[in-house]
C-alpha cells in the first residue's frame, strides 16, 4: 500500500470526484502506464457523473414541457456504462 508521498499526482482538470478516486486507486495499487490511462479517463467520466447528477438534482428527471428525460439524465446513463467497462478494464477488485 502506498503512502502519500507515493502516490503520483492527479491529473490536472480533476474534479472532487476523480481526485478522490485517483487517490484510492493509487494508494491501494502500483499502475502500470496504461492501466494509469485507464484510470485517468476513469476519474474523468466520475467527475462528469458528478456533474450531470447536480444538474439533474437541479433541474429534475424530466426536461421541461417535453415529457423526456432530461438530456443529462439521459447521458448520465450513457456515462455510467462507460464508467462500468473502464473499470472493468483496470480489473481491479
Amino acid at each position: 500500500m502506498a503512502t502519500d508521498g507515493d502516490i503520483p499526482r492527479p491529473p490536472r482538470g480533476l474534479k472532487t470526484a476523480g481526485r478522490r478516486l485517483w487517490r484510492d486507486v493509487q494508494s491501494k495499487y502500483e499502475l502500470e502506464e496504461h492501466e494509469t490511462a485507464l484510470l485517468t479517463e476513469t476519474c474523468r467520466v466520475a467527475d462528469r457523473l458528478e456533474a450531470l447528477a447536480r444538474i439533474v438534482e437541479a433541474e429534475g428527471v424530466m426536461e421541461a414541457g417535453t415529457g423526456r428525460a432530461h438530456p443529462a439524465l439521459v447521458e448520465s446513463r450513457q456515462l455510467g456504462i462507460a464508467l462500468a467497462r473502464l473499470q472493468a478494464a483496470l480489473r481491479l477488485p
